[in-house]
């Protein structure tokens, strides 16, 4: 292997080269994005369902948003949580909590009172800032929880509220803009983000003031080279690491405007504002997952190129089918860029890049973060075998809260296990293989569930696959495939099993396939086969 790849350093624990001491002793991230956009007072900073919010606005209200949070007798450092849609009142809460030196913790808007009663709890989050929405959800989960909260802000309310409640725009207007950041540093915990689990109970993972600057800085402006006149559009929510980037850290890095929506990401609703229809402006940068791309290219309202004006494409979430970036190319004349991040690490640090981009892999290592491949012995694993992929950069996670085992386990000295089987190519890119707890082992050799979906979906009937591994008779692990059609397309199992067989060695090919309407994924679009899993194990 050749030095990039770090397979021999990565048996060692030395910590990253690049890390807290190039920024300054003093450093506050929210007062840092503000200050980056003084010059830009007049310019749209987000556009929103509601209306446009200018970086000279932004500065203000999220001032005021800190000193209303300070006069409710919050101190440093203690949390608040933000359970809040998309819109602009959602990087004013955000930013206005880590102004004043507190801790934001962004949470899922699509989860259960019970899961918010527990994170209300785990991060014994003093406020709440609420959209009106979801404070329904928001009131069970306090009835549910033992733990009191000191306020509750409710953002665009949409009933009468009660007197421990106040509406945001008259929690602002009753505070003077806070003179002054809280004098934080880039190693003081900045915010929470909830990991999605696949089992058990969420992790909060807990980042530093110093993190979001080290993602933008080596993906936001050193990959992707975001520009002040880009117009940014995620899909992907702003509580999610890979949106939180996309949508706040990176564009207001570079002086940017963001579109946020509130509403779910379906395909109707992101061409709205692919074409301009809300807000007035055309996103330049859009970044998606593999999940919505497949079903904007089967939407039969997909724009025409010359109606879009998208320069830049970017995926995660899940790795890219090659056929999906093809299609998406061959429409638009646009690449889409596909990365992998995680929220330990906060955003991508394994990418393809504009200028290079090779379908059916993940790319290189972001600069500033080293890779290394591991077998189960830990020892290093040559070019073309599979190995648990281990991180090493200056954005990981500083823990999980109260949860010791867990941050052991994942942050190893100076690197982060990230859970997921890759192979490295010759050329220095690298083959997601799959998560680890998802990888099958067939007739003794190791099976990748993402390949054979990835060559599914190559089919012209097959929309969506997952594939999972079932015992059979003998009890041997065998793989079946779960197919979602495009809608009015027909294909039998045979079919199907032949084409696979045609293109992957024989052994891979899924002995049983069901046909399905839809497949359960989380609120990012993965797929989740540990509910097929479960599925299975207890069908009759």
């Amino acid at each position: 292997m050749s030095a990039d790849t770090t397979n021999t350093p990565g048996l060692s624990d030395t910590p990253p080269t690049e890390g807290p001491a190039a920024l300054p002793a003093v450093f506050n991230f929210a007062q840092y994005l503000l200050s980056e956009n003084t010059a830009r007072a007049a310019k749209p900073a987000f556009v929103d369902d509601h209306g446009t919010l200018t970086y000279g606005q932004l500065e203000e209200r999220v001032r005021r948003v800190a000193a209303g949070l300070r006069a409710q007798g919050l101190r440093r450092e203690e949390r608040v949580l933000l359970l809040m849609q998309d819109c602009c009142d959602w990087p004013v809460s955000f930013l206005g909590a880590m102004y004043a030196g507190l801790v934001p913790v962004a949470v899922n808007t699509l989860l259960t009172a019970d899961d918010y009663a527990y994170m209300l709890e785990h991060s014994r989050a003093q406020a709440v800032l609420v959209s009106g929405a979801l404070l329904p959800a928001l009131t069970a989960a306090m009835v549910k929880s033992d733990h009191e909260v000191t306020k509750v802000i409710v953002s665009h309310p949409v009933a009468p509220l009660h007197p421990a409640e106040v509406e945001f725009e008259a929690f602002l207007n009753a505070h003077q803009p806070l003179h002054k950041a809280a004098s934080t540093s880039p190693d003081d915990p900045g915010f929470w983000l909830y990991s999605s689990g696949s089992t058990g109970r969420p992790k909060g993972t807990v980042h530093s003031h110093g993190n979001p600057w080290w993602t933008a800085e080596l993906y936001g402006k050193g990959v992707l080279q975001l520009r002040e006149d880009d117009v940014c559009f995620s899909a992907a929510k702003l509580f999610f690491a890979y949106g939180l980037g996309n949508g706040l850290s990176f564009p207001m890095s570079v002086g940017a405007t963001t579109i946020l929506m509130a509403e779910r990401p379906t395909p109707d609703a992101t061409f709205k504002r692919w074409l301009g229809e809300i807000g007035g402006q055309k996103p330049t940068v859009f970044f998606g997952a593999p999940t919505g791309f497949a079903g904007m290219l089967a939407n039969p309202n997909l724009p025409k190129r010359e109606d879009v004006a998208m320069r830049l494409v970017s995926s995660a979430g899940e790795a890219l089918p090659a056929e999906l970036g093809q299609r998406f190319k061959a429409h638009f004349g646009v690449d889409i860029v596909d990365g992998i991040g995680s929220t330990e690490m906060l955003h991508i640090f394994l990418s393809n890049t504009p200028e290079r981009v090779r379908y059916g892999t993940t790319g290189w290592p972001v600069p500033g973060y080293t890779i290394a491949l591991r077998g189960d012995d830990g020892q290093p694993v040559p070019d073309g075998e599979s190995g648990e992929l281990y991180i090493q950069g200056p954005s990981a996670a500083m823990m999980y809260w109260a949860n010791r085992a867990k941050t052991r386990e994942t942050f190893q000295g100076g690197w982060t296990k990230s859970g997921d089987k890759y192979i490295r190519n010759e050329d220095g890119s690298y083959t997601y293989g799959g998560r680890s707890d998802d990888m099958l082992k067939v007739s003794g050799i190791y099976v990748s569930p993402f390949e054979v979906e990835a060559t599914l979906v190559q089919h012209a009937s097959v929309l969506e696959a997952a594939v999972i591994g079932v015992p059979d008779g003998e009890g041997l692990t065998k793989t079946k495939a779960f197919v979602v059609l495009k809608p009015g397309a027909s294909a039998t199992a045979e079919e199907l099993k032949a084409f696979v067989k045609d293109k992957l060695a024989p052994y891979k090919y899924p002995r049983q396939i069901e046909f399905v309407t839809d497949l359960p994924k989380t609120a990012t679009g993965k797929i989740q086969r540990f509910k097929l899993r479960d599925q299975e194990s207890s069908a009759p």
